[in-house]
């Protein structure tokens, strides 16, 4: 049995596995509950757990948690932790760490980025069958790239991130600059007819259709995956991706370039599954 946790900016959410079939499903909110706490809950009802394997949204090196602006953490050295006390071997990985990992194995590629965006804008990468991930494990937080000036400020302290335009977040950072009262979706946002409404979702296409041409000038993948609850329920963002995006690019480097939307409903779970054969 493998616990398999997906530790995103929203929600916790847990599988138990035996071999690659789900038997158990846990869920909380990632605001309300520390996650090594939750996590021992789980395998103190579940005894027979053998490994565990964590998709995290955040910053994470050598089974220590650097990084988390959404996620209550508890437990920094969080692989010594459950090695110590339980005797379990841990796998953490950043979260487009584990989604690419579960796309390149979907899509049958060795060059293949992911760009997702949810409640954060994140980004993972295999070029030639590798992750690439950097030095301090932080190669791809194209969230946190300078865009330009908001006038408040991204959870990692910044106030030019191009997260604070491309995300769920920031556009409820925006829409509370704004005093907008609507429901923080497109469809609300452009029945809305205050003009800062527009604002926000045109913001919004610019940052998305920029970090979109650094990922393929930058890595130059075969495929870009486009995933997160945004892009899925917005399917519309796709075209405007692959109408546009001959500006954003160098034009050698999407010579060839599919550009899909992902069709894996659990990305980082699956992916975090795989952490334990690759031993990563």
């Amino acid at each position: 049995m493998n616990l398999v946790v997906d530790a995103g900016g929203t929600n916790l959410r847990a599988k138990i596995f035996i071999q690659e079939e789900s038997i158990k499903s846990f869920n909380a909110k990632s605001d309300e509950v520390p996650l090594a706490k939750w996590i021992e809950t789980i395998i103190q009802s579940n005894p027979n757990i053998k490994t565990i394997s964590i998709s995290y949204a955040g910053q994470v090196r050598n089974g220590k948690i650097l990084y988390s602006p959404n996620i209550k953490v508890d437990v920094h050295d969080i692989r010594q932790y459950f090695s110590t006390k339980y005797n379990l071997p841990l796998f953490i990985e950043n979260d487009l760490t584990c989604a690419v990992l579960a796309e390149a194995k979907a899509h049958k590629s060795d060059n293949l980025s992911a760009l997702y965006v949810g409640t954060g804008l994140g980004l993972g990468v295999v070029d030639n069958g590798k992750i690439v991930k950097g030095a301090q494990s932080i190669s791809t937080e194209i969230g946190h790239i300078p865009y330009k000036d908001a006038p408040f400020k991204c959870g990692c302290g910044r106030e030019n991130c191009i997260e604070l335009f491309a995300s769920g977040n920031g556009i409820k950072k925006w829409m509370k600059e704004y005093n907008l009262t609507c429901k923080a979706t497109f469809t609300s946002l452009k029945e809305n007819r205050n003009i800062k409404a527009k604002i926000i979702l045109d913001e919004f296409e610019k940052a998305l259709l920029y970090s979109c041409g650094n990922v393929i000038t930058l890595f130059n993948p075969d495929i870009l995956v486009l995933g997160g609850g945004i892009l899925h329920k917005n399917p519309y963002l796709l075209q405007l991706i692959k109408e546009n995006i001959d500006k954003y690019a160098l034009n050698t480097s999407i010579k060839n370039l599919k550009i899909v939307l992902s069709n894996l409903s659990e990305a980082p779970l699956l992916g975090a599954l795989l952490l334990k054969d690759l031993h990563i």
